[in-house]
């Protein structure tokens, strides 16, 4: 899908369409709240970049091109939990950071993003137990998913 705008000037700007990318400024506000509520280091991306983060450096993560691990579990489909002996995939290109959960964001069966929480090298400061992140990360997703469908 494509959105398409003109300039001023009369030329035509074809740009590829994110519909969860019309609800950044909301996906912007969950993060934060996951952030401030759990200590959880989260990315929100449609299918190509990112579109919202908390807990991590808005520089390194806002509007980057997602990396081909993520991009590998978004077409998987299914929910990812990092084990401990696997390796650290990154959520952008050149970021600093890993991910330890991701969902996949689903709206009327088709895949529009995805839902990340990172870690880093050092130490972990999540207040979520895992089994408590990976339920917070599947409901961001699920929420967020059944909002584009309404």
């Amino acid at each position: 899908p494509l959105e398409i705008y003109t300039d001023r000037e009369g030329e035509v700007i074809f740009k590829k369409y994110s519909p969860i990318g019309e609800l950044a400024g909301f996906a912007g506000e969950y993060a934060e709240t996951l952030y401030k509520t759990c200590s959880l280091s989260v990315v929100i991306c449609d299918r190509d970049s990112v579109i919202a983060s908390a807990g991590v450096p808005r520089k390194e993560y806002a509007d980057k091109s997602l990396s081909e691990g993520l991009e590998k579990i978004i077409e998987g489909r299914t929910l990812y939990i990092r084990r401990e002996d696997a390796e650290k995939i990154p959520a952008v290109n050149g970021g600093t950071h890993y991910i330890r959960c991701a969902m996949p964001i689903l709206s009327e069966g088709d895949i529009v993003g995805c839902v990340v929480s990172l870690g880093t090298d050092e130490k972990e400061t999540s207040n979520a137990h895992p089994e408590a992140e990976t339920k917070l990360i599947q409901t961001a997703a699920g929420f967020l998913g059944r909002q584009l469908e309404s």
